[in-house]
């Protein structure tokens, strides 16, 4: 009996040796995935440029779907002038890209609109303006607004370090801010960039890199469908 007990236990100590360290281990759920020279060069999906564009249930035309067709091109911008964009082009170049500068008007941010709302009348206006200038903003402004309200503008600025010091200032001064993006309609350059051979596209660093902070800020997107108004300056690398 004790034999047949330790002939058991030894087979059970076998199996479970055999299943820890020799079996092979069942394969993961999902998708099988291209395989990386080094843990590297491994990236999450979402890491990728316009991560949130091709893990989206809607993908826009030209983009990278659950289909796993690839993205023709991909648009980077939008620079405010050409000379930009073009500074924006030769940096592509040197990381193997072809772009082409694409011209383009449509509504852009400008910049942090941080402004004083409410005001009953213009007397009162008037003297928050003065404490707000004795605060230290002295570019603030009234604006009489068509709906009868009176508006203080404290400034509209090209990052939040400059929206936040104005901020700061008018609540230490006893004010309630109101900060939004400020539009403007404007002529804007894209770079239309092709991926290279292997498929890559670039990342936002790769065009934003030299670009100074400001507005508008820079972003990607994918192309779009090109058309008779879709005015091209190629630049091969």
């Amino acid at each position: 009996m004790r034999a047949l007990f330790l002939l058991l236990l030894l087979a059970n100590l076998l199996f479970l040796a055999w299943s820890q360290w020799i079996a092979p281990a069942p394969p993961p759920p999902g998708h099988a995935t291209p395989v990386a020279d080094s843990a590297a060069e491994i990236r999450l999906l979402r890491e990728a440029p316009l991560g949130k564009e091709l893990v989206s249930d809607e993908v826009p035309v030209g983009s990278a779907g659950h289909s796993g067709v690839p993205l023709a091109c991909v648009s980077a911008g939008p620079f405010l002038d050409r000379a930009a964009a073009e500074q924006g082009a030769a940096r592509l170049e040197g990381r193997g890209f072809t772009s082409r500068v694409r011209e383009s008007r449509e509504e852009v941010r400008v910049g942090l609109w941080v402004r004083v709302e409410g005001f009953a009348t213009p007397a009162d206006a008037a003297n928050a303006l003065a404490a707000l200038r004795w605060a230290g903003i002295e570019d603030a402004y009234v604006i009489n607004e068509d709906t009868g309200g009176t508006t203080i503008s404290l400034g509209i600025f090209g990052g939040q370090a400059g929206a936040a010091e104005a901020t700061k200032i008018a609540k230490d001064a006893g004010f309630e801010t109101v900060t939004t993006d400020r539009m403007r309609e404007s002529d804007v350059y894209w770079l239309d960039v092709d991926p290279q051979s292997n498929g890559g596209l670039p990342a936002l660093e790769d065009v934003a890199d030299g670009v100074p902070g400001g507005s508008p800020p820079l972003e990607l997107r994918s192309c779009p469908q090109s058309g008779p108004d879709v005015a091209t300056s190629a630049r091969e690398p």
